[in-house]
């Protein structure tokens, strides 16, 4: 019940529902009768192995995105308003799988604090760095060959 209430806790205010209608400031209010529904609810989709059937319908809402032409597609993004309940229930699995797992260092996606935009960044300063390291080398080969003629040539 702790883990429940505090992903409750955690849930951001003000967001659109889903189809059913149900809000996070809903759940939040019924206190333990909803947070003893939600555990029941997990438990039944890890027995059963599948979720409520109406959690696999979504609405999707197109936003204008504030730049081009109104009247053109490409200038809208879609928005899928999920259901407030199945976002509690995917942040307690997600814990819970978190606590049973070892995440490697090198993991960006998904993880707080390290994005892949990280990565594209690190991988192209070591790209760069790569070719600065051959460069030189190709540099210092190329003197090494030179000298090798000039002393071949003096003999």
């Amino acid at each position: 019940m702790a883990e429940v209430r505090a992903v409750l806790k955690k849930m951001k205010r003000h967001k659109a529902p889903g189809l059913s209608g149900l809000v996070a400031e809903m759940i939040q209010a019924t206190g333990d009768i909803r947070t003893q529904w939600i555990l029941d609810l997990c438990n039944g989709i890890v027995k059963e192995g599948s979720i409520p059937q109406d959690w696999k319908s979504s609405v999707v809402l197109p936003i204008y995105k504030g730049k081009g032409d109104p009247m053109e597609c490409g200038s809208y993004r879609g928005i899928k308003l999920l259901e407030h309940a199945m976002k509690v229930v995917e942040r307690i699995f997600e814990h819970r799988i978190r606590q049973q797992i070892e995440i490697d260092d090198m993991q960006f996606g998904f993880m707080k604090g390290k994005g892949t935009t990280d990565v594209i960044f690190w991988q192209d300063r070591c790209r760069r760095i790569l070719e600065l390291k051959v460069r030189s080398s190709v540099l210092v080969l190329w003197i090494w060959r030179k000298l090798l003629i000039g002393c071949q040539e003096k003999r």
